[in-house]
């Protein structure tokens, strides 16, 4: 059983910057693309961004120019860097592969408000 535990949340004034970790416990893990997801109350989760094994990412258009995703995958880590926090961005955010195929961890909460 894989086990994902994100890291790095908090409470972030409108425009500041937060960065997110994940560490996975697969040995797999420099296998996989892997993706940050978020979900809002009322919301489905959604795929922000993904990071192939070999560093190629892409985002989805809501975070583009603001949210950088980043690897290490000896230390089987994922990152992402928010930049330009908006109160839309308020979710908790999560990692998985992009399928997504692991159980879900248990998220880190980002609030964005004044």
């Amino acid at each position: 059983q894989v086990q994902l535990m994100e890291s790095g949340g908090g409470l972030v004034q409108p425009g500041g910057s937060l960065r997110l970790s994940c560490a996975a416990s697969s040995s797999s893990f420099s296998f996989y693309t892997m993706g940050w997801y978020r979900q809002a109350p009322g919301n489905q989760r959604e795929l922000l961004a993904r990071i192939t094994p070999g560093g190629g990412t892409n985002y989805a258009d809501s975070v583009k120019g603001r949210f950088t995703i980043s690897r290490d995958n000896a230390k089987k880590t994922v990152w992402l860097q928010m930049g330009g926090l908006k109160p839309e961005d308020t979710a908790v955010y999560y990692c998985n592969t992009q399928s997504p195929l692991w159980s879900w961890g248990q998220g880190t909460q980002v609030t964005v408000s004044p």
